[in-house]
């Protein structure tokens, strides 16, 4: 089996059964009255979401023999920062918190395998063109935008989806600014550790 082959296969068998795993638990979600807009407020959900499809999109390109191009690689980055975070994140701080209705199969693909899998994508074919602090900085775009969103909805519904967000949980906003920052430092680390690996993949 080729590389290409290879590659086509593993990108298309977790893209597929990633997709296969929001959608089940989003079933049973719906099934206890949970809401549709809450699942798809957890961080985890959207980003193992993105990087199925990152995956899938990455195997149609490889069975078209399409060449490395930058939005794709730019996407790929982003996917890996993400789920990365999120590995780390359960981890260190969720792994004891009750999980309510969430399959044991689908934690574990969507918390730590998942995690692993776009990682070893990423140091298996790195970007031809290795990234840089430009790439660095977009990779910072969706997590910002997302951070915004659950602080602001929150603010106005009172539900936050992760209890180290939430002020009422945590002893106030300076907690909360507290974990905000750490987050903060997470994603950045991540992100320079992987253009690093991607630059010495290239040789740079």
């Amino acid at each position: 089996m080729t590389k290409r082959t290879l590659l086509i296969a593993l990108r298309l068998f977790f893209g597929l059964i990633t997709l296969t795993a929001i959608g089940t638990q989003l079933a049973i979600h719906l099934q206890h009255g949970f809401n549709v807009l809450n699942f798809f407020s957890y961080f985890t959900n959207l980003s193992n979401l993105f990087a199925a499809i990152v995956l899938i999109l990455g195997a149609f390109c490889l069975v078209k023999r399409q060449e490395s191009f930058a939005a794709n690689d730019l996407m790929r980055g982003a996917a890996v920062i993400n789920m990365a975070v999120v590995g780390i994140v359960f981890i260190a701080l969720l792994r004891d918190v009750d999980l309510g209705h969430l399959l044991p199969w689908v934690n574990a693909l969507l918390h730590h395998i998942m995690p692993v899998v776009v990682l070893l994508d990423w140091l298996y074919a790195p970007p031809e063109t290795a990234p840089g602090a430009k790439q660095m900085l977009q990779w910072q775009v969706f997590p910002l935008m997302y951070l915004i969103y659950i602080m602001v909805r929150g603010a106005l519904i009172g539900w936050y989806p992760y209890p180290f967000l939430d002020p009422a949980k945590v002893g106030g906003y300076g907690t909360v600014t507290l974990y905000v920052l750490g987050l903060v430092a997470t994603f950045l680390c991540v992100s320079w550790l992987l253009m690093a690996a991607a630059r010495k993949r290239n040789g740079l």
